[in-house]
C-alpha cells in the first residue's frame, strides 16, 4: 500500500495553493486564442500517420503526387486530398514545372519540427 500512496502523491499537490508569481507567468506567455488554434491544426495534421508520412518523405526532396502515391501505396486521390491539408497549413508548398505539379517542404521549420519530434520519439 505504501508504493500506491507514494505513485497518488507524485500525481498530484498535496496541498492546494495557487501560486500566483507562476499563473501570471503563465498567462504573459500564453498564446492568443487564434494562434493557439493554428499550433492545434498544425500538430493535429501531423498527427494523422498518412499526413506524417508525406511529409517525412519530402524531407528528402521534392516529389509529386504520382511519386507520392506509389512511395505510400495509397491512391493519388488521398495524397491530393491530405496535400491540400498540409498547404493550407503551410507545411508543403508546391512548384509547377509543364503540367506536373511538385511538392516539398514549406522551409526549415517544417524539417525542425520533425527533427525534435523524431529525436523526442527516439528517447
Amino acid at each position: 500500500m505504501p508504493q500506491r500512496a507514494t505513485l497518488i502523491e507524485e500525481q498530484g499537490c498535496s496541498v492546494r495553493v495557487v501560486h500566483l508569481d507562476r499563473l501570471t507567468q503563465a498567462r504573459a506567455a500564453a498564446l492568443p486564442p487564434r494562434e493557439l488554434e493554428r499550433l492545434s491544426a498544425l500538430y493535429r495534421a501531423l498527427g494523422d500517420p498518412g499526413r506524417l508520412g508525406i511529409v517525412l518523405a519530402l524531407q528528402e526532396g521534392e516529389m509529386c503526387v504520382c511519386d507520392l502515391a506509389a512511395f505510400l501505396g495509397v491512391s493519388e486521390s488521398a495524397v491530393s486530398h491530405q496535400l491540400r491539408r498540409l498547404r493550407d497549413l503551410f507545411l508543403v508548398k508546391t512548384r509547377r514545372d509543364a503540367q506536373c505539379l511538385y511538392y516539398s517542404l514549406d522551409d526549415h521549420h517544417v524539417e525542425q519540427l520533425l527533427t525534435v519530434g523524431l529525436e523526442h520519439a527516439g528517447e
